[in-house]
């Protein structure tokens, strides 16, 4: 990049002593004539008339150089993608101006007034608890952990044993935040009788799960010990967060192995 920034110099200015290349490089002037010296072998810079120019095959270096730079700038500018404004779910009553601070919860992003956090922005619209309110201004960047992933795994010879869908319902809770997911249709019908008022993945449990977890949202997976190779198979070439396994047991007693 020196010999890139030194030819273009000379090119663009009138330049006599390398000392002026060099305080406009930040460089010092031993770096600066070790540069002409190297762009000299080269046949790309010389002194003429008690000036540092180019030659025409430097020129010619200087507009391909440059012109393949452009090309990598703007490829990389388009995978950079800049957010100016979003959306977020109003978490209490916002006035249109006010400071907010943005935050994600349960997998959305959520604004509240205030000014005192990781993530901030001005409201351009007013909204109530619950509505859309678009944030602009933004600032800092918005603090998520990786939600946790635990797999509930049936022993295959339980499935008709008494107390099995309570001791179930009883690990999953009656909270409905996260994410619920069965492998296997008798994993389906097991939970579905545990949690018959949530809403259960079927389909896509790995690329969901990935997904879900890398924006902070806790899931539970459900799975026949038997079907338990299977679904870890979904995960291959994936990066799942820490996976806790744990057998649910008739009798309430659960054995918590991590992996």
């Amino acid at each position: 990049m020196s010999d890139l920034l030194f030819l273009y110099e000379c090119a663009t200015r009138d330049v006599a002593q390398l000392r002026t290349i060099a305080d406009r490089l930040g460089l010092s002037v031993q770096a600066a004539s070790h540069t002409f010296r190297g762009l000299a072998r080269r046949g790309l810079v010389e002194m003429r008339d008690g000036r540092y120019r180019p030659t025409v095959a430097g020129v010619d270096w200087l507009h391909s150089a440059l012109g393949g730079l452009q090309v990598d700038l703007v490829e990389r500018l388009d995978r950079l993608h800049i957010v100016r404004t979003t959306h977020a779910l109003a978490q209490a009553p916002i006035s249109a101006g006010a400071r907010v601070v943005l935050a994600v919860e349960d997998g959305l992003l959520v604004a509240r007034p205030g000014s005192r956090g990781a993530s901030r922005g001005v409201a351009r619209n007013a909204a109530h608890r619950g509505d859309l309110v678009e944030v602009e201004g933004l600032e800092g960047i918005v603090p998520m952990r990786p939600g946790a992933l635990r797999v509930l795994t049936v022993p295959s010879d339980s499935l008709g044993e008494r107390g099995l869908t309570e001791a179930l319902a009883g690990m999953i809770g009656p909270s409905g935040g996260g994410l619920l997911a069965a492998q296997g249709l008798e994993a389906y019908h097991l939970l579905g009788r545990a949690a018959p008022h949530r809403m259960i993945l079927r389909f896509g449990i790995a690329a969901g799960i990935e997904e879900a977890t890398q924006l902070g949202v806790a899931c539970t997976v459900v799975v026949l010990d038997r079907d338990a190779p299977r679904l870890l198979q979904q995960f291959e070439g994936t990066s799942p967060p820490l996976i806790d396994f744990v057998t649910v047991r008739p009798a309430g007693r659960s054995l918590v192995r991590r992996g």
